[in-house]
């Protein structure tokens, strides 16, 4: 495997770490300070929008520009953004550290809105037929440490202090110190001199591939949308949902989130080698179906244990598919188009998906705590069927 390539999974690894002690802790942490679950809603809600719009501009200069510099700037940011975090309680340091670092979000090791520049970087350093599998294995130790950071989530339930902030202040310097490494490891990747791939093409010829992958792109996005909507009204808060409907600690919440992120890397894994054999949409869609069946369930569990089990299972089916999809965005184009294709990819899961906390922290202030999972298992499910519907062709082509 190429050296490159090794230094961008352990950045991968490292950098999940801290997501995952995020996803566990931040939407809690806003909760003893308490800000209401429409507050924690707008802040995601704007955090997911600043994303799409980065995500967009990254996509495109990355690939005109590279992709090395838009990740020494992300990781820049995030350290900042946790050390401010430890010192203040600042709602405006609080909500600019959800809006441009992505904090909470949990993105499975992702460099959040820069993802498109990280993953334009990989493709570029392996052959089109390992992407899927590559890109698993990527997905698959994003997860691996979110496990582990979901434990060091539990580290406010038995840290006690005298205030939210100061039994906080590990978690946010963890992530600090992981940003460093991260930065530091960005800095030892040779990146070739980014030029654009030239090619002597006849113009209409240009002109007709370039057709075909702005086709590709557009139904994507449109398919992706309905998904982007799903992991918007549910993801980012399920944390708080389970203390909601449960009153349970972050301890245990921690141990769930750590479990269903360990299973989902080893799903990734074994995704990676099923779309091998049936192909990457088959793969997709089949997982899918499951996690939405999944999802519909769980409102109904009467104990958050049994709640737990089948958020694990949901989570593992669902999310570990991730590394295809993402292999799917990155074979529509050539190189040179490979980042704007990644970021339409990513902005059109990013910028529906902002809405969905602001609707469910408005329907958890209601009261209404099973709706927002059954909305979300109804759209990934219908995202499901139109996803084999347009795409299943790409399978045979594979």
């Amino acid at each position: 495997m190429n050296r490159n390539v090794i230094k961008l999974l352990i950045i991968r690894g490292l950098r999940s770490i801290g997501q995952g002690a995020l996803v566990v802790d931040l939407t809690l942490y806003l909760k003893q300070l308490l800000w209401s679950g429409a507050a924690i809603g707008g802040a995601t809600t704007g955090a997911g929008i600043v994303g799409a719009l980065l995500i967009l501009i990254v996509g495109i200069a990355s690939d005109r520009y590279g992709r090395k510099p838009f990740l020494i700037v992300y990781e820049a940011i995030t350290m900042v953004a946790a050390v401010v975090t430890s010192l203040t309680t600042s709602g405006i340091w609080l909500v600019l550290a959800i809006m441009i670092a992505g904090f909470g979000r949990g993105q499975s090791g992702a460099a959040g809105p820069f993802s498109p520049a990280e993953q334009a970087l990989l493709a570029r350093y392996v052959k089109r037929e390992e992407r899927g599998s590559v890109f698993s294995i990527n997905n698959a130790i994003g997860f691996f440490g979110m496990a582990i950071g979901a434990l060091l989530g539990a580290v406010p339930h038995l840290y006690h202090q005298a205030s939210p902030i100061a039994s906080y202040r590990p978690v946010f310097l963890t992530v600090g110190i992981f940003s460093f490494l991260c930065l530091i490891m960005i800095l030892t990747i040779k990146e070739p001199t980014f030029m654009r791939q030239v090619q002597v093409r006849d113009k209409t010829q240009e002109e007709s591939i370039r057709k075909k992958e702005n086709h590709a792109i557009l139904l994507l996005a449109l398919v992706n949308t309905l998904n982007g909507l799903a992991v918007g009204l549910t993801g980012p808060l399920m944390a708080y949902w389970f203390s909601l409907r449960y009153g349970v600690s972050t301890g245990a919440i921690g141990s769930t989130m750590a479990i269903s992120f360990f299973l989902t890397g080893l799903f990734s894994l074994f995704s990676g080698r099923l779309a091998g054999r049936i192909g990457i949409v088959r793969s997709v869609t089949w997982f899918r179906i499951i996690g939405s069946i999944l999802m519909v369930a769980t409102p109904f569990m009467p104990t958050f244990w049994l709640a737990s089990l089948l958020f694990i299972l949901r989570s593992a089916t669902n999310r570990s598919t991730q590394g295809n999809r993402t292999a799917l965005s990155a074979n529509l184009t050539r190189d040179e188009r490979r980042g704007f294709s990644v970021s339409v990819n990513a902005l059109s899961m990013r910028l529906p998906s902002s809405l969905g906390p602001l609707v469910s922290g408005y329907l958890f202030d209601s009261n209404m705590l099973s709706l927002p999972l059954f909305l979300t298992a109804i759209l990934q499910f219908a995202n499901a069927i139109i996803y084999q519907r347009i795409f299943g062709s790409f399978d045979k082509g594979e």
